[in-house]
């Protein structure tokens, strides 16, 4: 009986020293299910998070993951460099921690195998974007190298040659483009699985707005060729004191510039020396002339002025404008007088007869050098002195005057020592044979036309006029 009861002592021990374990070990395993805590040997994404909290591991992975820079290289210098926050990429906490989480109810639920083979998760590491604090951060003005535009190739003029001044390259270009190829790479960083390196991002040269114009532009260079073929020429015509000037903004203006060649409108350069006629021209133009007595005197055309030649001075100006130099010369006139300032075709200089008053006047320069008493032409039987504007034909002295049938009756054959003929046998001369001059002499004893002078006076006019000298004659 005593060997009965110590049996069943010893199962009772045996018994309570099992419950006593089994209580243990409920106890350790309620402790670590509500530790929070990952078991020894546990690996989440490869880091050993044994004894760690699900916050702890969250922290963890945050700040390995958010780690990497992000830095834009230009030509091999790093020109910004922007943290993962900067351009906008942040670690989803909450769905971050609730992964954590998840693993930790995972070795919960596998409490024996987790406890004594450990474990190894696998947890997304999510980032969320923010597009706008991207593009701001992706930006070529927050680059530390400051922009430069790009420039196009322009033809310049340095006052004598034009020239092609070189297209710039600058850096510029459009930030969508370089925010595409931030992103893409951001974008395979922020996805990787482990945490990553910093990230390098070259600008690739491709990106620059390119000049649209360069100095071998086929178009520019013709164009710079054909300017540089009528640039010089400059041509100034004289009238005078009063000059008109065809110069580069003129002969531009003719300039045609084809696809393979250049040259000057004919019919613009034809039209401006039509135009140059109209201004200048005054042969068989109507003036009015004012007398040394204060008269005004109309002619509705004269014999005496200048006319261009409108043929020869194209061909000339034509020439000219090939010889692509500097010219300064008169028009070319077919009918040229003796002097002029722009319109202005006596300028001062010419004899005045004035058949009223029987009196004559030779101005030069606007000044009176000589003047006198005359006689002029009987005023009928067609021996009238004419009215009119006429140039000097010639000059010569002596010089013998016939007319009429010779001597004899009604004619005349005279020697005369100055003889300035200016219209249909009339001219200016000496009249030795008279003994005075002015009145009313004319209206009984005139001449045959001509304008008879005192010998003094008919020297000191030829010896101051030449052929083309004006001579105005009126009433």
């Amino acid at each position: 009986m005593k060997e009965k009861k110590k049996g069943k002592r010893i199962i009772w021990i045996i018994v309570l020293v099992l419950a006593a374990a089994a209580a243990a070990v409920g106890i350790y395993l309620y402790e670590k299910v509500n530790s929070g805590l990952f078991f020894e040997e546990t690996r989440l994404n490869d880091y050993d998070v044994s004894g760690k909290t699900a916050k702890e591991v969250l922290l963890m992975l945050e700040n390995d993951y958010s780690a990497p820079k992000v830095a834009v290289k230009e030509k091999g210098e790093t020109v910004l460099t922007l943290t993962l926050e900067e351009l906008g990429y942040t670690i989803d906490q909450r769905k971050l921690l609730d992964s954590i989480q998840e693993c930790l109810r995972s070795q919960n639920l596998s409490l024996l195998v987790s406890l004594f083979e450990g474990n190894d998760y696998e947890v997304e590491v999510p980032f969320r974007f923010e597009e706008t604090t991207f593009d701001q951060a992706v930006s070529s003005k927050n680059f530390s190298v400051a922009r430069v535009a790009s420039e196009d190739a322009v033809m310049e003029f340095d006052g004598s040659r034009y020239y092609i001044k070189p297209e710039v390259y600058g850096n510029e270009f459009d930030d969508a483009d370089l925010q595409v190829i931030v992103r893409d790479q951001a974008d395979k960083l922020t996805a990787a699985a482990r945490p990553q390196p910093d990230l390098e991002v070259d600008v690739p040269e491709g990106i620059y707005f390119l000049p649209a114009v360069t100095q071998d532009d086929p178009e520019m260079n013709h164009t710079m060729n054909a300017y540089n073929s009528y640039c010089g020429a400059v041509i100034t015509y004289t009238f005078g004191d009063e000059k008109r000037v065809v110069d580069w903004d003129t002969v531009r203006q003719w300039l045609v510039i084809g696809e393979t060649d250049y040259h000057i409108d004919e019919e613009a350069a034809r039209s401006y020396v039509t135009g140059l006629a109209a201004d200048y021209d005054t042969l068989y133009y109507s003036r009015s002339f004012q007398t040394s007595v204060g008269t005004t005197i109309h002619y509705e055309s004269s014999d005496y002025g200048y006319q261009i030649d409108e043929e020869a001075e194209f061909a000339q100006l034509m020439a000219d404008l090939d010889s692509n130099t500097a010219v300064t010369r008169e028009p070319v006139y077919s009918v040229s007088g003796f002097s002029r300032n722009g319109r202005d075709d006596l300028n001062g200089n010419y004899v005045e007869v004035n058949l009223t008053a029987q009196h004559i006047w030779l101005y030069r320069n606007g000044e009176v050098v000589v003047e006198s008493d005359i006689v002029s032409g009987l005023p009928r039987d067609g021996r009238e002195t004419a009215t009119g504007v006429y140039p000097i034909a010639f000059k010569a002295g002596p010089y013998n005057l016939k007319g009429g049938g010779g001597s004899g009756s009604g004619g005349w054959d005279v020697m005369v020592q100055y003889w300035m003929p200016f219209f249909d046998g009339q001219g200016l001369h000496d009249a030795s044979w008279r003994s005075s001059f002015g009145g009313t002499i004319y209206q009984s004893d005139g001449s045959h036309g001509c304008v008879n002078l005192p010998t003094n006076v008919a020297g000191t006019i030829y010896s101051n006029v030449d052929a083309g000298f004006p001579v105005v004659l009126y009433k």
